[in-house]
């Protein structure tokens, strides 16, 4: 038996999808509003929830990623009468199971269901899919964004596809790559790295490829290149949007064949390696302006891990901090240090733009600030740090004019919650004179709009619209 919630404000759906749940045996609960979703996601484990999209107090697409991230980590299948191709694709990239619209058959409502249900017990008794047994090292932080992505990581560790690892400077694409390769089958063999970034375009063949003795000017002798190295292995190509044009081509070919030939060679080698990549840049846009090859990015993104940035997992930054900071002592033969808490307030405020390597970074500067002295505080900050933080503070404490006149765009609302004001005003009007044109008679009414009885009482509740009678 299995948990489902169901966050919808309409009430025919709701008994609908309760009624096919409970005869599939399984428990279910409801909530009529988004906020009242999210806390009981939040205090029960769930191993399924329907989600509506437009909700009384908010829009569910925007609250997907809080309830995907619950602590029983539900599949989540968005169900809404209002579908639409940027709501589907919304979805689909903050995680959803399904997307599905409320005309749709009870079959296919049904089959989704058990779907979900079938991969929630495929992935819990499979033990490759555990992150407490992943080998993670430097990998610190059990933020809900963190814990997702060592989920990924622990499916891709154990397959052989291709893996693209994006993400902003700093967020630790090569820590990832190396925990990829390290709870992989290949952890015994070698983990070469390219530098895509530092290859010489007039080098590249040759450093990847390898060469033969007089194959150009300078090869007095032979050598491996980097792709033979890997034989076995894993192959981590680091920033792989910075790879040449013209190698490009070649790279492809042996990532399909797995074969290739070394410069002045005249026999080709075989090198069975698992590929994984990583990148900071937009791929995409790079092909739309033919800077990177479609089919190499196809090949390259079998298997896509994004990372996000600091500033969405804060609540690890403490961890992080704590962490660096013992090290820091370890190496340098001294006793720990504390830090105050108007310290770790600070590391919070900053919004760190070089991420986890900034923080690292800043915090060895604080360290060598507070050599012999046992807290860190925020005078060990450096001072640029600081004035960055301090202009945040006074920035978020100004007036509302000045902050107005100073920041007029901060104002602005997003488009998604403007377009649902819109459409929320929109549906109002339209509710007010259908009422008044039916003369508040609800079979009339309904005749009009073409809505079930249901349907309308719920939107005329949703708007507070009372009739006079």
């Amino acid at each position: 038996m299995a948990k489902v919630l169901i966050i919808d404000d309409d009430d025919l759906m709701v008994s609908s999808l309760s009624l096919m749940a409970s005869r599939l045996g399984h428990e279910v609960a409801s909530a009529s509003c988004l906020t009242e979703g999210l806390e009981k996601s939040a205090s029960e484990d769930f191993d399924v929830i329907f989600l509506d999209v437009r909700m009384p107090d908010g829009n569910g697409l925007q609250a997907l990623p809080r309830l995907a991230q619950a602590a029983s980590n539900p599949e989540v299948i968005i169900i809404t009468g209002f579908g639409e191709p940027d709501g589907a694709e919304l979805a689909m990239k903050s995680g959803a199971w399904d997307y599905i619209e409320k005309g749709s058959s009870s079959k296919e409502i049904t089959l989704s269901l058990e779907r979900a249900l079938q991969y929630r017990r495929e992935k819990k008794s499979d033990p490759r899919q555990n992150i407490v047994a992943l080998k993670r090292e430097d990998i610190c932080g059990n933020s809900p964004k963190l814990k997702a992505c060592l989920n990924l990581l622990a499916q891709a560790a154990a397959s052989d596809a291709s893996i693209l690892i994006t993400g902003e400077t700093g967020t630790g694409k090569e820590l990832f790559a190396q925990a990829i390769h390290r709870n992989s089958p290949r952890a015994e063999k070698n983990f070469v790295i390219v530098d895509c970034a530092a290859l010489p375009e007039t080098l590249a063949e040759s450093l990847l490829f390898g060469h033969e003795k007089g194959s150009f000017t300078g090869a007095e002798k032979p050598q491996e290149g980097l792709v033979r190295q890997a034989h076995g292995g894993t192959l981590f190509l680091d920033e792989v949007g910075e790879l040449p044009l013209s190698v490009q081509k070649t790279f492809l070919r042996v990532l399909q064949e797995r074969r290739f030939r070394p410069l002045g060679s005249t026999r080709e080698v075989e090198s069975d390696f698992r590929l994984v990549a990583a990148t900071n840049r937009d791929l995409d846009d790079m092909v739309a302006r033919n800077l990177f090859r479609s089919d190499l990015l196809f090949r390259l993104r079998s298997f896509t891990i994004e990372l996000p940035p600091l500033r969405e997992r804060a609540e690890d930054i403490r961890e992080l901090t704590r962490i660096h900071i013992d090290r820091l002592c370890e190496g340098d033969g001294v006793a720990s240090k504390g830090f105050s808490p108007e310290f770790l307030d600070a590391l919070l405020t900053y919004h760190w733009p070089g991420n986890v390597r900034e923080l690292a970074n800043t915090l060895v500067r604080a360290f060598s600030a507070a050599r012999f002295e046992p807290t860190l505080y925020p005078k060990h900050l450096p001072p640029s740090f600081r004035a960055e933080i301090m202009r945040h503070s006074v920035r978020r404490n100004a007036l509302p004019d000045e902050a107005a006149s100073e920041q007029p765009l901060r104002r602005l609302p997003k488009l998604q919650d403007y377009r649902d004001n819109v459409y929320t005003q929109a549906e109002k009007h339209y509710l007010q004179e259908l009422m008044a044109l039916a003369e508040e008679n609800i079979p009339e009414a309904c005749r009009l709009s073409g809505l079930s009885q249901s349907r309308l009482y719920a939107l005329l509740k949703k708007h507070r619209i009372e009739r006079s009678g």
